[in-house]
């Protein structure tokens, strides 16, 4: 017997009953205005057994060629199945390191903690995993005879970088709109190289979102943020691939660092296609972790998820998520509800020194991951982690792109960071005596 036909389109992710076309140019229900996702046609996607899904990933993710090397693409028919390969636009994203942190993991109590390093990336960070999906999908647009000129985002540092590359590779202009000295001079030099136009403007993200969904409103600009459910489908595969790399076993806890919250429920959206279609045999909960100065969602946990209220989000070394009006709140509270989440926060202190941390193990974690960390370290501590749990964190960027937050740690110049893990180069002259002296107290 032949297995259906794989499908997938637009729904209403409030229920309302709308739906379209991917192929269509739109981004919120006409309806209801709320976020669109991508459905699935489950019930054909269940026609496969799940032991086949397994050998099928398995045997693609073997080979470094692409798109089978794609940790998005390899599983394709779960992301866009009506895509021709010849519209794949892919730089070889996904496949990456799940590192363990063993002494960290035995200080809080925990029988395991891993790192899902998704900054070792085309572009530094786990934003690729979405992008590559939004811009194969633009490519096959625009050879439908779709008239979109450009693709354009908001963007706090590394969804520019993303969509910039992308763009870059499939030959589509690109526009991004940066708050003007708020992200890192690696994260704003990587859109400029790949020749995208840069408008660094004089306001925060939320400021620069609203701009951006201002001007894609001519259809012939395509909006490139996370309200962008395209983006959601590549991003719920580093979810599939975390509990492919444990032998599809997920762990007890999964903590993701939240900022505008696709992430998040890409996140659950990847855990509910597994569990559905018997890939893994139990849901993980989920713990999203915000920085104090940028945490609306933590404030609407603590009230029992009452509706956003909207924040100035303060300045915070976790740059990258310092947004006060998540466009995805929405579809982030749903997940949280279904996996039975908790949402913590963590001091600049304290993102900073869980960061530094997990560095001590050799790994490089940039101020968001420290968050999510931190968050970990708590969550240990009050024991909504129970011992002996595994937990996996997902490591969003490269600390190579904070190099500045990396310096003034060590430097001890962070504003409102007591570094307790410091480690300032020795000045020494050039004495054998001296240098032998700086050396005695090594293991």
């Amino acid at each position: 017997m032949t297995a259906p036909a794989l499908k997938a389109g637009y729904a209403c992710s409030e229920g309302c009953g709308f739906t379209a076309s991917l192929w269509e140019v739109v981004y919120r229900c006409p309806r209801c205005e709320g976020l669109l996702e991508v459905a699935h046609d489950e019930a054909a996607l269940r026609a496969v057994p799940a032991s086949e899904w397994k050998r099928r990933f398995e045997s693609r993710f073997a080979t470094s060629r692409l798109p089978d090397g794609s940790g998005v693409w390899g599983k394709r028919e779960w992301a866009l199945p009506e895509l021709p390969l010849e519209d794949i636009v892919s730089l070889g994203e996904g496949r990456v390191p799940l590192k363990p942190l063993p002494r960290m993991a035995a200080e809080l109590g925990l029988g395991s903690l891993m790192l899902k390093e998704c900054g070792v990336s085309p572009t530094g960070s786990f934003k690729d995993w979405g992008m590559t999906v939004l811009v194969s999908a633009v490519k096959h647009l625009r050879s439908r005879g779709t008239p979109i000129r450009a693709v354009a985002c908001a963007s706090t540092g590394d969804t520019s970088a993303a969509l910039s590359a992308y763009a870059a590779a499939a030959g589509i202009p690109a526009v991004v709109f940066l708050p003007k000295n708020k992200v890192s001079l690696a994260q704003l030099v990587q859109p400029i190289a790949n020749g995208a136009r840069v408008l660094s403007l004089d306001t925060d993200f939320d400021g620069c979102m609203k701009l951006v969904q201002a001007v894609t409103a001519d259809t012939g600009l395509y909006l490139a943020n996370s309200m962008n459910s395209l983006r959601i489908e590549g991003q719920k595969m580093i979810a599939i691939e975390l509990c492919q790399d444990l032998g599809w076993e997920p762990p007890d806890w999964i903590v993701i660092p939240g900022g505008n919250l696709g992430n998040a429920s890409a996140l659950g959206r990847g855990l509910d296609l597994l569990f559905n279609l018997g890939l893994i045999s139990r849901r993980p909960r989920i713990a999203v972790a915000q920085a104090q100065r940028a945490n609306p969602l933590a404030r609407s946990f603590r009230g029992g998820f009452q509706d956003l209220v909207p924040m100035q989000a303060g300045a915070t070394l976790a740059s990258a998520i310092q947004i006060g009006n998540p466009v995805s709140f929405r579809r982030a509270v749903r997940m949280l509800r279904a996996f039975d989440g908790v949402v913590e926060e963590a001091s600049e202190s304290e993102l900073a020194n869980a960061a530094a941390r997990a560095d001590r193990e050799g790994t490089f974690a940039c101020p968001q991951t420290g968050v999510a960390l931190a968050a970990v370290e708590k969550l240990a501590a009050s024991g909504v982690m129970a011992k002996g749990s595994s937990v996996a964190v997902v490591a969003t960027a490269h600390g190579l792109k904070f190099a500045d937050f990396k310096v003034g740690y060590h430097r001890e110049t962070l504003t409102d960071v007591k570094a307790a893990h410091a480690n300032p180069p020795v000045e020494l002259p050039a004495d054998l005596s001296a240098v032998r002296a700086a050396l005695k107290d090594l293991g």
